[in-house]
């Protein structure tokens, strides 16, 4: 999954530094087989491939949990096409061979309810202990299926030894930003298709294209994904780079220039990508999906997802400490696009842009 790149090469950051083995990250990784789950002590979690393995959010919550639940075994499954497997399986009769997926974003749940006409997952949110404890704001499912985990804030981040911080979208189509910032392509891309909707929300579905289109002619890059993109940052091909908010959080401490890694907040605003779990309506273990939904919304599994993923807790209320709860920046405003705002609109937003900028 495209989201994966930026956990990956960051994680693998924070690994090296922590003078960790990195042999391990895919251990409990692989991909969904056509064999259905008849071990009923066994819960199947498709997730995406940096959730996993050794120090990882997902690594934690299986031990925990299994430490709890002493006959119950996790097992995650990562395809590489992500929610777009399930949708294919579900649409030609298939069975779906998980219980439970981790890593749903509001634009996946949009595409699953208009490409399939039976229910994809099911509402649980009634029956998971700590979903009414999640931040309303980030509650992005009307029919309570898709129940947060974390949530990160899309941003720029900047080189302030070479651009002051870009205060506006307007401010980036000026002479002093010209050939500076690079993107992620809206496509292929989880921050690049939330920058996108980003630029969406402050200049509306009539104005974004030619927004777009003098950040074009201003020199912005646009690279395939967050991985290339902040590679190139790195290399100094541009100061500001299209990014998360939590870029403090590996980011800092002995050697590193930290003037690199500051983070600006367009509009005093940030895009929030929240990040649900739902439970399959064809789940061979539903009450064990539901338990561990319940399970990652405490508060001390929530501090350690947010910690392990680089993302702030869903939960109201819950604050990391250490170093998260120091380098990791909250924006001024948090904004996003709802569930009923995307439904017939994001992939034609989408295609759009495509055509007229991703095109050039």
């Amino acid at each position: 999954m495209t989201r994966c790149d930026h956990w990956v090469m960051q994680r693998r950051t924070f690994l090296s530094r922590a003078g960790l083995a990195t042999a391990g990250l895919a251990a409990t990784a692989g991909c969904i087989g056509d064999s259905s789950n008849s071990d009923d002590g066994t819960l199947t979690v498709a997730t995406y491939s940096s959730f996993t393995g050794e120090d990882t959010a997902g690594n934690w919550l299986k031990s925990a949990f299994e430490a709890e639940n002493s006959e119950a075994t996790v097992e995650f499954r990562t395809p590489e096409n992500g929610i777009n497997r399930f949708i294919q399986r579900k649409a030609s009769g298939a069975t779906v061979d998980a219980d439970l997926f981790v890593g749903l974003n509001t634009g996946e749940l949009v595409r699953v309810d208009e490409q399939l006409d039976e229910q994809l997952f099911t509402t649980a949110a009634d029956s998971v202990e700590g979903a009414d404890t999640v931040d309303p704001s980030l509650s992005f499912d009307p029919e309570g299926r898709a129940i947060p985990y974390d949530t990160g804030f899309i941003s720029l981040v900047y080189d302030e030894g070479e651009v002051d911080a870009p205060g506006t979208f307007d401010a980036l189509l000026e002479p002093a930003y010209e050939n500076g910032l690079i993107a992620q392509n809206a496509q292929q891309s989880d921050p690049g298709r939330a920058f996108l909707l980003w630029t969406i929300k402050a200049k509306g579905p009539d104005g974004y294209l030619d927004y777009w289109e003098e950040l074009v002619d201003n020199g912005v890059q646009i690279l395939s994904d967050w991985q290339p993109a902040y590679q190139a940052y790195t290399n100094g091909e541009a100061p500001m780079v299209v990014s998360y908010s939590t870029d403090q959080v590996y980011y800092h401490g002995e050697g590193v220039d930290m003037s690199r890694h500051q983070v600006g907040f367009l509009n005093d605003q940030g895009y929030a990508n929240p990040e649900g779990m739902a439970q399959f309506a064809d789940a061979d273990n539903p009450e064990l999906a539901r338990e561990f939904m319940s399970f990652a919304l405490t508060e001390e599994a929530q501090k350690e997802i947010a910690v392990r993923n680089v993302q702030f807790p869903a939960v109201e209320g819950v604050e990391p400490s250490g170093d998260f709860g120091k380098y990791a920046l909250r924006p001024p405003e948090a904004v996003t696009f709802g569930y009923d705002e995307l439904v017939g609109k994001v992939d034609g937003w989408i295609e759009a842009w495509a055509r007229q900028i991703a095109g050039q």
